[in-house]
C-alpha cells in the first residue's frame, strides 16, 4: 500500500471515527447546535486534508500520463535508429564473411615502396575503428532502447497503482460527506449554504496591473459561488482548486494540490504580502489568495461558499508568491 494510500486512509478513519460518531451517553440526548457545529468544523477540516491527499494524487496522475507521452514520443525514434544500427552490423558481418578481413600481415607482404604500405595500414587502421564504432553504436542504441522501454512499463505500472487509489479515495471521500452533510442538515436545516454569486462581483476587485490583477479579479468572479471538492471551476472550487483557476486566468499555471503549489512559490514575509499572493494555513492543509487590505478570498469547506475574509482568518502556515 502506498504512503498517500495509508495517509488517506488514516485520514478518514480519524475524521470520521472521532467526530461523526455521537458521543455516547445514557440519555442519549440530542447535540447541542453549538455540539453539532464544533463536530461539522472538525469533520470539515479532516475531510478537507483527505481531498488535499487526493488532489495531490491526481496531480501525480497527471505528471505520469506527461511522462508516459514523452517516453513514447522518444521510444519511436529510438526503435528506428536500433533497427538501422542492427542493419549496419549485419551488413558488417556479411561483408566480412564475404570477403574476409584486411590483415596486417597482407598489408606487408602485397610490397610496394614503404608509402604504399603504410597507406595499407592506415586503410586498416580506419576500417577497424568504424568496424568498433559500428558495433559499439548498436550496443548502445539497444541499451537506450532497453532502458527507456523498462521505465514506460515502470511509470505504466504506478499509473495503474495510482488510478486504482484514486477510485477508492473518491469512493470514500463521497461516502464520509454524504455523513457531513447529514450533519449540517441537523445542524443549520440544510446540507449546502445558498450560492449568492453576482455575476458582476469581479468590478468589485481593487484595480491591479499585471497578472496578479488578472487572478485578484477572477477570485473576486468567484465569490458566492459553492465550494467543490477536487473542482477548479467555473461552478465550483475546493481550496486549492480556486488559487490554481485564479493564476490560471493570468497565464500561470499552479498544481491543484496546496503542498505542491506551496513547492512551486516564491517564499515570502509577512510584510512583502502584495494582491495575488498566496496564503497557506494548517500545515499546508489549506490555501487562499491574498487580495489586498488584509483580506484574502477562499473556497472554505464542504457546504460553504467562496467567501472573503481577514487573513487572519485561522493561524497562516505561510506566504507565497507565484513565479
Amino acid at each position: 500500500m502506498s504512503p498517500l494510500l495509508h495517509t488517506l486512509r488514516a485520514l478518514t478513519v480519524t475524521a470520521f471515527a472521532l467526530v461523526l460518531i455521537a458521543p455516547a451517553t445514557v440519555a442519549r440526548a440530542e447535540p447541542s447546535p453549538a455540539e453539532l457545529t464544533r463536530r461539522i468544523d472538525n469533520a470539515s477540516t479532516e475531510l478537507e486534508n483527505v481531498v488535499e491527499a487526493h488532489n495531490e494524487l491526481r496531480e501525480k496522475i497527471k505528471k505520469n500520463q506527461a511522462a508516459v507521452r514523452r517516453l513514447q514520443q522518444r521510444i519511436g525514434p529510438l526503435e528506428q535508429q536500433a533497427e538501422q544500427s542492427r542493419a549496419d552490423v549485419t551488413e558488417l558481418a556479411t561483408t566480412a564473411y564475404k570477403t574476409g578481413n584486411l590483415g596486417a600481415v597482407d598489408a606487408l607482404l602485397h610490397g610496394g615502396d614503404s608509402a604504399s604500405v603504410l597507406d595499407r595500414l592506415g586503410t586498416l587502421d580506419h576500417l577497424t575503428r568504424q568496424r568498433q564504432a559500428t558495433i559499439a553504436g548498436y550496443t548502445a542504441d539497444q541499451q537506450r532502447l532497453l532502458d527507456e522501454k523498462t521505465r514506460l512499463d515502470v511509470t505504466l505500472t504506478q499509473q495503474a497503482a495510482r488510478s486504482r487509489e484514486l477510485t477508492s479515495a473518491k469512493r470514500r471521500i463521497e461516502r464520509d460527506l454524504a455523513k457531513l452533510y447529514e450533519l449540517r442538515r441537523q445542524a443549520y436545516g440544510r446540507a449546502t449554504e445558498r450560492a449568492t454569486n453576482r455575476p458582476d462581483s469581479a468590478k468589485d476587485a481593487p484595480s491591479i496591473s499585471g497578472q496578479a490583477g488578472v487572478a485578484v479579479r477572477y477570485a473576486y468572479g468567484a465569490l458566492g459561488k459553492p465550494y467543490a471538492w477536487g473542482q477548479d471551476g467555473p461552478n465550483g472550487y475546493d481550496c486549492s482548486g480556486l488559487t490554481s483557476a485564479a493564476w490560471r486566468a493570468a497565464g500561470k499555471s499552479l498544481p491543484h494540490n496546496t503542498r505542491m503549489q506551496w513547492g512551486v512559490v516564491a517564499h515570502i514575509s509577512r510584510s512583502e504580502l502584495r494582491p495575488g499572493d498566496l496564503v497557506f494555513y494548517r500545515s499546508l492543509g489549506h490555501v487562499a489568495i491574498y487580495v489586498g487590505g488584509g483580506q484574502v478570498i477562499h473556497a472554505p469547506t464542504f457546504g460553504r461558499n467562496v467567501e472573503k475574509r481577514a487573513v487572519d482568518l485561522m493561524a497562516p502556515y505561510g506566504y507565497g508568491r507565484v513565479r
